[in-house]
């Protein structure tokens, strides 16, 4: 990615305004989110290529989200959830 700073700014954006928010449904510290239905994601710290495919194609209870994101955006929510949570 171009700017790496820009794109965790962007993805931490879209991680709180996503319709329905991610918070709603994760616990991320970093996005001081406190969700009680998907895996706390500070726990499971998913590598970004784990959350693009989780966007994508969904995954349990959770809905794909391809129709709401550009794969742009999907690449930046991945870049932030994976940084924020400490994937290596």
């Amino acid at each position: 990615m171009a700017d790496e700073a820009s794109d965790f700014t962007l993805g931490k954006k879209l991680f709180s305004s996503a319709i329905p928010p991610c918070g709603i449904c994760h616990t991320l510290k970093d996005a001081e989110s406190e969700g009680a239905v998907g895996p706390i994601l500070d726990e499971l710290k998913p590598n970004q290529l784990r959350v693009i495919t989780a966007l994508n194609n969904g995954l349990g209870a959770m809905p794909s989200f391809k129709d709401k994101f550009s794969a742009e955006e999907i690449k930046a929510i991945a870049l932030y959830v994976s940084k924020a949570s400490g994937a290596k």
